[in-house]
């Protein structure tokens, strides 16, 4: 239990080399090949997950098993689940909505988030969903 935290801090320090090749691999393909943004962001998501997977397992997990097939299989699943949050969050927050209201003099107007901060602030949700499943379905072991 002990080594909980710093797993975790070990986690998020490879979700950003993950998040730095999801972002990258979206803006390519949605920005410069012009693919759906909701494939851009699934592409770059699987990719990001790969590279996540074998950092994971030897570095933040220490995990020596030679049974990469399931584990790897295991990790997609819950990365899969993670997109599946990861875009239900983006399609939430990234809808086109127009909210204006008054407080006294002052006029506020919403009009949505921003495509890559609704991407940033599901990246930072899912993290924790990931965490918690990689560490007690994939990595249990550990």
């Amino acid at each position: 239990m002990h080594h909980l935290p710093l797993r975790f801090i070990k986690f998020c320090l490879v979700g950003f080399s993950g998040l730095f090749i999801d972002f990258s691999v979206t803006y390519v393909f949605k920005e410069k090949i012009k693919a759906n943004k909701f494939f851009a962001n699934s592409l770059g998501f699987v990719l990001g997950s790969t590279n996540n997977f074998f950092i994971n397992k030897l570095w933040t997990f220490h995990d020596h098993s030679t049974n990469y097939g399931v584990q790897y299989s295991q990790f997609l699943l819950v990365s899969l689940v993670g997109l599946g949050l990861n875009t239900l969050i983006i399609y939430i927050v990234n809808r086109p909505f127009n909210i204006q209201f008054s407080i006294g003099k002052f006029n506020v107007h919403i009009k949505g988030i921003n495509f890559y901060w609704a991407k940033f602030m599901a990246s930072f949700l899912v993290a924790f969903w990931n965490f918690g499943a990689n560490k007690y379905f994939t990595f249990h072991n550990n």
